[in-house]
């Protein structure tokens, strides 16, 4: 089997464990409704406790599984792809949990929405990854790879994994609030759709423009020609990273959801992620600099241009148009 045929198999196979135990923990929810049984402890506790179980299912199904994998495999690459499929998830598991409550509307937008956001971002990891599953790992990964030597085996389990539960549960905690508050829509829904709109959008057409750079800059480098050493056109004239900075409204639009539900503390996941984010743009910024072929343009490209909120280029850039 192909390797690519067998990541795309595994990566089918993987969340199985956990949906296989949710269905299960339906069908014995409602077959208890129907004939007057009382459901065993286990799946007692699992009923009353959806967001704990979301977190034990994460643990094992993500935290252990996909960690064991990936060292069978000596790759992370399956995190990558699962940033996009497990909010899907979590929504659904929300809104069909037996205890969920919730304005109907609201919710259908919600998941409407989620979907419109992974398959965006499902869509530049295939075009980016050149549609080959699991071709390569996070960049990041790597280097800590070759950072922790023979102590990467463990580590892994937190930096990769058990980190991710922290990031993904917490940015997902506005779906457990849509589906646990029944209240009628109104304007700050549309609020928080368009600001999740907004900031879809913005990370789709730069990631556009970033793909479009990569794939001409390769092309040089095939013929032999000097490649550009630096994207400042479209959405990253105004940005150095316009497609974080979607992202990030992207789920701070969900906030606003909860927010509007009076559960204003999820921001925390958010807040947490965005941190996170921040730590990466200077690890990004720093590998940059790295490449000698545009260090200098890059440096320049960080007096003159904001880091995340598109804005207009600093009077550096004028000065340094004169000089030309």
């Amino acid at each position: 089997m192909g390797s690519n045929l067998k990541n795309a198999v595994i990566a089918f196979l993987v969340p199985l464990p956990s949906i296989f135990f949710y269905l299960s923990l339906l069908n014995h929810y409602h077959t208890s409704l129907n004939d007057g049984s009382v459901l065993s402890p286990l799946w007692a506790w699992c009923v009353y406790h959806p967001l704990l179980l979301a977190n034990i299912l994460f643990f094992f199904n993500v935290n252990v599984l996909f960690w064991l994998i990936s060292h069978i495999q000596s790759s992370h690459w399956m995190i990558d792809l699962y940033w996009t499929v497990i909010p899907i998830l979590l929504v659904y598991y929300y809104a069909t949990h037996p205890f969920a409550q919730y304005n109907w509307q609201r919710s259908r937008i919600v998941i409407t929405l989620t979907w419109v956001w992974s398959l965006r971002l499902t869509h530049n990891y295939f075009r980016r990854e050149k549609w080959q599953w699991g071709a390569r790992e996070d960049w990041r990964f790597t280097d800590m790879r070759g950072q922790y030597g023979k102590h990467w085996w463990w580590i892994s389990f937190f930096s990769v994994y058990f980190s991710q539960q922290v990031f993904l549960i917490g940015v997902c905690l506005p779906f457990y609030i849509v589906h646990s508050v029944d209240k009628p829509l109104n304007v700050y829904d549309f609020v928080a759709v368009a600001v999740c709109l907004y900031g879809v959008a913005i990370a789709y057409f730069a990631d556009t423009q970033l793909h479009e750079f990569v794939t001409r800059n390769n092309k040089f480098k095939e013929l032999g020609k000097p490649m550009v050493p630096n994207l400042d056109r479209g959405l990253w004239c105004y940005s150095r990273h316009p497609n974080y900075f979607g992202e990030q409204l992207w789920w701070w639009g969900l906030v606003i959801f909860a927010w509007n539900l009076g559960n204003g503390w999820t921001f925390v996941g958010a807040f947490i992620n965005s941190s996170c984010l921040a730590y990466v743009t200077v690890l990004v910024e720093q590998r940059m600099l790295k490449q000698q072929y545009r260090a200098e343009a890059y440096r320049l490209y960080q007096k003159t241009t904001s880091v995340w909120i598109p804005w207009f280029k600093s009077s550096a850039f004028a000065n340094e148009v004169k000089k030309k």
